[in-house]
């Protein structure tokens, strides 16, 4: 027997019954819970913590003490008085921080392989740009925020002080130098079926790019300074420094420093190719997805 329902009632019921999200509130959504997924994952684990902040300090501490009597900037450099190693290597070392953190987050992409949850989320009703998003701005934001602290103890301990623009335009900077390393590390681990295999191409590719940066020694004669120039690294660092001291005459600059310019669109240029990169790979199918 047909039920009869009362006109008003049934209108009451259809205008309470709550609406799916609209696709840019679900794109929001995605990126937002797989961002605090990784964020989670990463406090988490204190030996990440310890090791991804602590590694950078031992290194600026004992690099700068030990190489900073007999380390000498070229005649050229425009140093001001007061400045020493380790105020040339604080924007290296925040670089250093920003490049081990961004891209040792994206293991993460091995692990879910491995216990289901990519699988997971390559099945669900969502974009592949939505779900790239989510896992390069977690591990951004980690990286972003252990480099900011530094760069705050960095000045303290050297007695640096910079205007309000200057912090604001390096920490949008940070923001773009990280979410592009999450690219890079994103891109490499996603063909990956072993955190071991990872670790190898990072410590083959990570050490390399950041030496040959301007960020531990600047660019000489030769040529290693057209391997420096070549590396697209070169100019997240040379930005750095650009930014960040940005009006003051008597700034740490080596000679032969890229301009303020020319480092920002080419690490914009990284970060964006970076991330079409990853968009593209995750849209292919690859044997990783099957097992």
């Amino acid at each position: 027997m047909k039920t009869l329902i009362d006109p008003a009632k049934e209108a009451s019921l259809t205008l309470t019954k709550p609406s799916p999200p609209s696709g840019l509130m679900n794109h929001f959504l995605v990126i937002w819970a797989l961002t605090w997924r990784e964020m989670i994952r990463f406090f988490r684990q204190k030996n990440r913590v310890i090791g991804a902040f602590g590694q950078p300090l031992l290194f600026w501490v004992l690099f700068g003490a030990g190489l900073g009597p007999s380390f000498q900037l070229p005649a050229e450099t425009v140093v001001s008085e007061s400045s020493s190693y380790q105020e040339y290597f604080l924007p290296g070392t925040v670089m250093l921080i920003l490049l081990f953190t961004a891209i040792f987050s994206t293991i993460s992409i091995i692990e879910d392989r491995k216990e289901g949850i990519m699988q997971s989320v390559l099945v669900a009703p969502i974009s592949r740009m939505a779900m790239v998003a989510g896992k390069l701005l977690g591990g951004t934001l980690l990286a972003l925020t252990q480099g900011i602290l530094f760069l705050i103890l960095g000045c303290w301990a050297l007695g640096i002080s910079v205007g309000v623009f200057n912090w604001a335009a390096t920490i949008g900077l940070l923001f773009i130098v990280a979410f592009g390393l999450c690219g890079l590390g994103y891109c490499i681990a996603w063909r990956m079926d072993s955190t071991q295999g990872f670790h190898a191409i990072m410590s083959l590719v990570l050490l390399p790019m950041w030496l040959l940066s301007g960020a531990f020694f600047p660019a000489t004669e030769g040529w290693i300074s057209w391997v420096i120039r070549l590396n697209p690294f070169t100019y997240a660092v040379a930005a750095f420094r650009r930014t960040f001291y940005w009006g003051i005459a008597d700034a740490p600059f080596p000679l032969g420093l890229p301009s303020l310019t020319l480092s920002w669109v080419i690490t914009l240029l990284f970060t964006g190719l970076l991330f079409w990169a990853c968009c593209f790979m995750s849209a292919q199918r690859t044997a990783g997805d099957y097992q």
